[in-house]
């Protein structure tokens, strides 16, 4: 009997250490398989890292899509960061909208656009492209030069203005805001030379309309005596900057 059960241990011992190295070798695999799902994660980290870089340029000029030209170039804070970020007025460049006027002369009639780019510590990124949403600078103005467009900085906002003289001015105010810039005001100055017959104010935010209309026929210029009037707009949504298609037809007359 004693004997059997000395057998019994030399065979038991063995197939023990035979569990047991299996059972390491399987955690050790487990383990393996693991760190390489790991590694693989980071490395997927790592391309959407790059990917991220590459989109990043040193130049506002890298962003200019082929076939157009730097018209105007423009520099403010428009996202709070304390960094100087970059407007570009584009124009398209093709020989088939070169004209000639019979009075004007050989006239450049491509439309423009806007490109706008966000600072960061390596260069720029694109934050808003919109190609084609502006007229030629060469439109005509009837019996005035056409409206001068400015694109610049103020408090954080993004100002499309129009200066038309003597005539006036009309803006557009975005802010950005949910991933885009959004149109949050419209101001408008209708003048005769220093003579401001109206101003009109319109909050889209607030859904609030101010319109200041001078009543004094005598008025030349700074006396001008006003009478104000509010009123409520409905718009369903925001319009965003890269959603519009002419600044020439948008209709502010609400």
């Amino acid at each position: 009997m004693r004997i059997l059960y000395n057998r019994l241990n030399w065979i038991l011992i063995p197939s023990f250490i035979i569990i047991c190295s299996c059972s390491k070798e399987k955690k050790e695999l487990s383990q393996t398989k693991n760190e390489a799902v790991s590694a693989k994660a980071n490395t997927n980290d790592s391309v959407e890292v790059l990917h991220t870089v590459v989109d990043t340029k040193k130049d506002p000029a890298d962003f200019v899509p082929k076939g157009y030209k730097i018209f105007e170039k423009s520099y403010g804070d428009l996202n709070k960061d304390g960094l100087e970020d970059c407007m570009l007025i584009i124009k398209k460049i093709d020989a088939a909208n070169i004209v000639n006027h019979e009075s004007r002369g050989k006239l450049d009639m491509n439309r423009r656009g806007i490109i706008v780019l966000f600072k960061n510590q390596n260069g720029y990124q694109l934050a808003a492209e919109n190609d084609s949403c502006f007229s030629s600078e060469n439109e005509d103005g009837g019996v005035y030069y056409s409206p001068e467009l400015l694109v610049e900085a103020e408090k954080g906002n993004l100002i499309v203005h129009y200066a038309h003289g003597r005539y006036g001015y009309w803006r557009y105010i975005f802010r950005y805001q949910n991933a885009g810039f959004e149109l949050i005001g419209y101001d408008e100055s209708s003048n005769n030379g220093p003579l401001v017959n109206s101003a009109t104010s319109i909050n889209f935010s607030t859904k609030k309309k101010r319109k200041d209309t001078n009543t004094n026929e005598e008025a030349v210029g700074g006396d001008e005596i006003f009478e104000t009037t509010w009123t409520n707009i409905k718009i369903t949504k925001l319009l965003t900057l890269t959603e519009i298609k002419d600044f020439d037809e948008l209709e502010m007359s609400y």
